[in-house]
């Protein structure tokens, strides 16, 4: 399963990018742990705040036609300039089902598919200015890093590495081909996320001193559904790694909002896992009457509930949590704590406050009108009409190609995607040592110390159009 999924990258040629079967705790040849930093190494150059040539076309190859990337081509085929150029997975009625939805449209993809490399042939193409990755979590490194080698841009679900040799792998790549690597974390582009980083920048709450941020999402009969993830891949990652395997959407606003990586560091964290207390006694429920399910409940799965705690070089705090198995309400936390005040997400509604009470619905209204960003003004009601997580996923897209067509450096980077990946690897290896620190790599080498913030404005540009 997912290490037969391993073996197949290595023996299908991967392996010569240091991808494959990495361990966390060695890594390839001239790293070390803790923080598997590369020795006497320097950035190659800076893609922090990097703006690559602008294009008017943005030709794209979509990889992955599961259960987010048909999401992806609607989206995609509803901003102006970008043309499809290629679709791709490897059972070929999801390449076509996908096709077949933009009938009507502009676009006509050819197809790839039929193979498990088959998205190798997306990357060579020199048609192709962007690949979009949405695929299971071990091919998001092989695909973005074989893209960036063959002069694509290259953005992937999330989240984009899974060890710390995929992580520098992506950084030195994209530092040397000077080709962006971006891993599409939607939840950054949400409504109240977006609303309370202008807030932030505008010195509402004061300075942050600590966030908190969460992926708590009741998915355990998804994850055992044998219709559900395609192959049961992502059950596999539960039953065979024990960390905080989920930690971006919650970390990713809150990284913008305390300037990580952009004028302070993630320096160490420790991380705490409970037993699993549901998982097991699942599959031996399910296993009971479907033998399918009997390899399952021969497995030793990972804790329930996950809480990783983070600080910085300037001596903030984070905290990130992670359940996909308890039954509980959904909830990503967000929560920005400042010297002046506090806003925090879930429980819903969305509250700010900077006393002992809660701003009021009116307040909070004109709160709102005072700080939404013009981003959201440009297109956010477009957004809720087209879809995807409430609008929060057209926001990203919009941004990502309105920036490229313009030439603009994008919001996230490379070393973000890596940072906030690595977070599950380096709490992996935190639970498995009784929860002791571990370092975190500074995946910018020192840039974070004068990188700029990450700048939400629409910088002169905002010129995209939305296709009807």
């Amino acid at each position: 399963m997912k290490n037969n999924r391993r073996d197949f990258i290595r023996k299908t040629g991967m392996a010569g990018l240091g991808i494959a079967g990495a361990g966390l705790l060695h890594g390839k040849e001239g790293y070390e742990f803790p923080g598997s930093r590369p020795k006497n190494s320097k950035q190659q150059f800076n893609m922090s705040g990097y703006a690559a040539p602008a294009m008017d076309k943005v030709r794209v190859g979509i990889i992955g036609l599961g259960q987010r990337g048909p999401g992806a081509v609607r989206r995609m085929s509803k901003i102006e300039g970008v043309e499809i150029k290629a679709l791709c997975d490897v059972r070929p009625e999801r390449a076509e089902k996908a096709k077949a939805g933009l009938k009507g449209t502009a676009h006509n993809p050819d197809l790839y598919s039929g193979s498990a490399m088959a998205w190798k042939k997306v990357c060579e193409r020199d048609d192709i200015d962007l690949v979009y990755v949405v695929t299971p979590w071990d091919w998001h490194t092989p695909m973005c890093v074989y893209a960036m080698e063959h002069d694509k841009h290259a953005v992937s679900e999330v989240p984009i590495a899974t060890t710390l040799d995929e992580c520098w792998q992506l950084v030195e790549t994209s530092e040397r081909t000077k080709k962006h690597c971006v891993m599409m974390e939607n939840c950054c582009y949400d409504f109240f996320e977006l609303l309370t980083l202008n807030m932030v920048r505008q010195g509402y709450f004061g300075e942050i001193i600590h966030g908190e941020g969460a992926y708590l999402h009741d998915l355990l009969d998804l994850n055992f559904d044998k219709d559900g993830y395609y192959d049961m891949w992502r059950l596999e990652e539960n039953a065979t790694r024990n960390g905080n395997l989920y930690p971006t959407h919650g970390l990713g606003p809150v990284c913008w909002a305390m300037n990580i990586n952009r004028g302070d560091r993630m320096e160490y964290l420790n991380s705490m896992s409970s037993d699993d207390f549901m998982m097991h006694d699942h599959a031996e429920e399910l296993a009971a009457e479907d033998s399918f399910f009997n390899m399952w409940a021969s497995k030793n799965y990972r804790g329930n509930m996950n809480t990783t705690n983070v600080k910085t070089s300037k001596g903030k705090t984070i905290m990130i949590q992670h359940d996909v198995t308890s039954h509980r309400p959904y909830s990503r936390i967000h929560l920005i704590l400042g010297t002046k005040g506090i806003a925090r997400k879930w429980p819903s509604p969305a509250r700010i406050a900077t006393g002992h009470e809660w701003k009021t619905e009116q307040e909070f209204k004109e709160l709102e009108e005072q700080y939404t960003p013009e981003l959201v003004q440009k297109v956010g009601e477009m957004a809720k009409n087209i879809g995807g997580h409430g609008g929060m996923d057209f926001i990203m897209d919009w941004r990502l190609i309105d920036c490229l067509r313009n030439g603009l450096s994008l919001d996230n980077d490379v070393y973000d995607g890596a940072l906030w990946s690595a977070i599950s690897p380096l709490s992996e290896a935190s639970v498995g040592n009784r929860s002791n620190s571990v370092e975190v790599p500074d995946f910018t080498r020192g840039a974070w110390k004068t990188n700029d913030p990450v700048d939400i404005t629409l910088r002169g540009a905002g010129t995209t159009k939305v296709v009807e």
